[in-house]
Protein backbone atom coordinates (compact mmCIF):
# COMPACT_ATOMS: atom_id res chain seq x y z
CA UNK A 1 0.00 0.00 0.00
CA UNK A 2 1.30 3.46 -0.88
CA UNK A 3 2.04 5.83 1.99
CA UNK A 4 1.27 8.83 -0.23
CA UNK A 5 0.55 9.74 -3.84
CA UNK A 6 0.07 12.78 -6.08
CA UNK A 7 -3.21 13.81 -7.66
CA UNK A 8 -5.05 16.86 -8.97
CA UNK A 9 -6.15 19.30 -6.28
CA UNK A 10 -9.73 19.11 -7.56
CA UNK A 11 -11.77 20.37 -10.48
CA UNK A 12 -10.44 23.16 -12.63
CA UNK A 13 -9.81 24.28 -16.16
CA UNK A 14 -7.24 26.28 -18.07
CA UNK A 15 -7.22 27.58 -21.64
CA UNK A 16 -4.35 28.12 -24.05
CA UNK A 17 -4.43 29.32 -27.67
CA UNK A 18 -2.08 27.85 -30.26
CA UNK A 19 -2.28 29.19 -33.81
CA UNK A 20 -5.87 30.37 -33.33
CA UNK A 21 -7.05 26.97 -31.98
CA UNK A 22 -8.41 27.07 -28.42
CA UNK A 23 -7.35 24.22 -26.14
CA UNK A 24 -9.26 24.04 -22.85
CA UNK A 25 -7.95 21.56 -20.29
CA UNK A 26 -10.58 20.28 -17.83
CA UNK A 27 -9.08 18.41 -14.90
CA UNK A 28 -10.62 16.55 -11.99
CA UNK A 29 -9.76 14.05 -9.26
CA UNK A 30 -11.71 10.78 -9.49
CA UNK A 31 -11.66 7.47 -7.63
CA UNK A 32 -13.20 5.13 -10.21
CA UNK A 33 -13.43 4.59 -13.94
CA UNK A 34 -17.16 5.30 -13.75
CA UNK A 35 -16.45 8.75 -12.26
CA UNK A 36 -13.89 9.43 -14.99
CA UNK A 37 -16.34 8.40 -17.74
CA UNK A 38 -19.07 10.54 -16.16
CA UNK A 39 -16.73 13.56 -16.08
CA UNK A 40 -15.76 13.04 -19.73
CA UNK A 41 -19.44 12.78 -20.72
CA UNK A 42 -20.28 16.00 -18.88
CA UNK A 43 -17.49 17.90 -20.64
CA UNK A 44 -18.55 16.49 -24.02
CA UNK A 45 -22.14 17.62 -23.39
CA UNK A 46 -21.00 21.06 -22.32
CA UNK A 47 -18.70 21.42 -25.37
CA UNK A 48 -20.80 19.49 -27.88
CA UNK A 49 -19.86 21.88 -30.70
CA UNK A 50 -16.08 21.59 -30.16
CA UNK A 51 -13.90 20.03 -32.83
CA UNK A 52 -12.50 17.46 -30.36
CA UNK A 53 -12.81 16.44 -26.69
CA UNK A 54 -9.75 14.26 -26.11
CA UNK A 55 -9.28 12.53 -22.77
CA UNK A 56 -6.89 10.59 -20.58
CA UNK A 57 -7.03 9.20 -17.06
CA UNK A 58 -5.06 7.12 -14.59
CA UNK A 59 -6.83 5.45 -11.68
CA UNK A 60 -5.70 3.09 -8.94
CA UNK A 61 -2.87 2.64 -6.50
CA UNK A 62 -0.74 0.89 -9.12
CA UNK A 63 -2.22 2.75 -12.11
CA UNK A 64 -4.36 -0.31 -12.91
CA UNK A 65 -6.67 1.73 -15.14
CA UNK A 66 -5.06 3.87 -17.85
CA UNK A 67 -7.06 5.15 -20.80
CA UNK A 68 -6.46 7.65 -23.59
CA UNK A 69 -8.84 8.80 -26.33
CA UNK A 70 -7.96 10.93 -29.39
CA UNK A 71 -11.61 11.74 -30.25
CA UNK A 72 -11.01 12.04 -33.98
CA UNK A 73 -7.53 13.57 -33.91
CA UNK A 74 -4.87 11.50 -35.73
CA UNK A 75 -4.01 8.37 -33.74
CA UNK A 76 -1.55 8.99 -30.91
CA UNK A 77 -1.52 12.79 -31.21
CA UNK A 78 -3.83 13.74 -28.33
CA UNK A 79 -4.89 11.17 -25.73
CA UNK A 80 -1.55 9.35 -25.47
CA UNK A 81 0.51 12.56 -25.01
CA UNK A 82 -1.99 13.66 -22.34
CA UNK A 83 -1.62 10.29 -20.59
CA UNK A 84 2.17 10.63 -20.75
CA UNK A 85 1.94 13.95 -18.87
CA UNK A 86 -0.02 12.19 -16.12
CA UNK A 87 2.55 9.37 -16.01
CA UNK A 88 5.53 11.74 -15.88
CA UNK A 89 3.90 13.59 -13.00
CA UNK A 90 3.24 10.29 -11.18
CA UNK A 91 -0.41 11.36 -10.84
CA UNK A 92 -3.06 8.94 -9.70
CA UNK A 93 -6.87 9.18 -9.67
CA UNK A 94 -6.78 12.02 -12.19
CA UNK A 95 -8.82 12.62 -15.37
CA UNK A 96 -8.10 15.23 -18.05
CA UNK A 97 -10.27 16.30 -20.99
CA UNK A 98 -8.80 18.75 -23.48
CA UNK A 99 -11.41 20.45 -25.63
CA UNK A 100 -10.18 21.84 -28.96
CA UNK A 101 -11.95 24.49 -30.97
CA UNK A 102 -10.24 24.43 -34.38
CA UNK A 103 -8.84 27.80 -35.41
CA UNK A 104 -8.28 27.14 -39.10
CA UNK A 105 -4.57 26.23 -39.00
CA UNK A 106 -3.53 22.58 -39.20
CA UNK A 107 -0.83 21.86 -36.64
CA UNK A 108 0.51 18.57 -37.97
CA UNK A 109 1.20 15.50 -35.83
CA UNK A 110 4.11 17.05 -33.91
CA UNK A 111 2.20 20.27 -33.33
CA UNK A 112 -0.83 18.38 -32.00
CA UNK A 113 1.32 16.33 -29.63
CA UNK A 114 2.95 19.51 -28.28
CA UNK A 115 -0.40 21.32 -28.05
CA UNK A 116 -2.24 18.59 -26.14
CA UNK A 117 0.77 17.96 -23.86
CA UNK A 118 1.09 21.69 -23.14
CA UNK A 119 -2.62 22.10 -22.48
CA UNK A 120 -2.52 19.20 -20.02
CA UNK A 121 0.62 20.27 -18.14
CA UNK A 122 -0.40 23.95 -17.98
CA UNK A 123 -3.87 22.91 -16.85
CA UNK A 124 -2.38 20.79 -14.05
CA UNK A 125 -0.20 23.70 -12.96
CA UNK A 126 -3.24 26.01 -12.88
CA UNK A 127 -5.43 23.55 -10.95
CA UNK A 128 -2.66 22.40 -8.63
CA UNK A 129 -1.22 19.07 -7.59
CA UNK A 130 -1.46 17.78 -4.05
CA UNK A 131 0.22 14.96 -2.19
CA UNK A 132 -2.34 12.82 -0.41
CA UNK A 133 -1.20 10.73 2.52
CA UNK A 134 -2.93 7.61 3.71
CA UNK A 135 -3.72 7.64 7.41
CA UNK A 136 -5.13 5.33 10.01
CA UNK A 137 -7.66 6.65 12.48
CA UNK A 138 -7.87 5.14 15.93
CA UNK A 139 -10.53 5.55 18.57
CA UNK A 140 -9.21 5.15 22.09
CA UNK A 141 -11.36 5.15 25.20
CA UNK A 142 -9.71 5.76 28.56
CA UNK A 143 -11.08 6.76 31.93
CA UNK A 144 -10.68 10.32 33.16
CA UNK A 145 -8.04 9.48 35.78
CA UNK A 146 -5.73 8.07 33.10
CA UNK A 147 -5.50 11.52 31.53
CA UNK A 148 -2.82 12.46 34.02
CA UNK A 149 0.27 13.00 31.87
CA UNK A 150 2.51 10.65 33.87
CA UNK A 151 0.04 7.77 33.47
CA UNK A 152 -0.73 8.31 29.80
CA UNK A 153 0.05 5.41 27.46
CA UNK A 154 2.84 6.22 24.99
CA UNK A 155 0.43 5.85 22.04
CA UNK A 156 -1.36 8.98 23.25
CA UNK A 157 1.71 11.15 23.74
CA UNK A 158 1.60 14.22 21.51
CA UNK A 159 3.59 14.26 18.30
CA UNK A 160 5.90 17.30 18.29
CA UNK A 161 4.31 20.22 16.41
CA UNK A 162 1.19 18.18 15.60
CA UNK A 163 -0.60 18.23 18.97
CA UNK A 164 -3.21 15.73 20.00
CA UNK A 165 -6.92 15.49 20.55
CA UNK A 166 -8.70 13.65 23.31
CA UNK A 167 -12.45 13.55 23.66
CA UNK A 168 -14.13 12.54 26.92
CA UNK A 169 -17.75 11.89 27.76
Amino acid sequence: MLASYYTAKGFGQHEIVIQRSRFIAHINRVTSEEEAQQFISEIKKEHWNASHNCSAYMIGENDQIQKANDDGEPTGTAGVPMLEVLKQGHLKDTVVVVTRYFGGVKLGAGGLIRAYSSATSEGLKAVGIVERSLAQIYKVTIDYHSLEKSKMPSILLPIPSKGWNIWTR
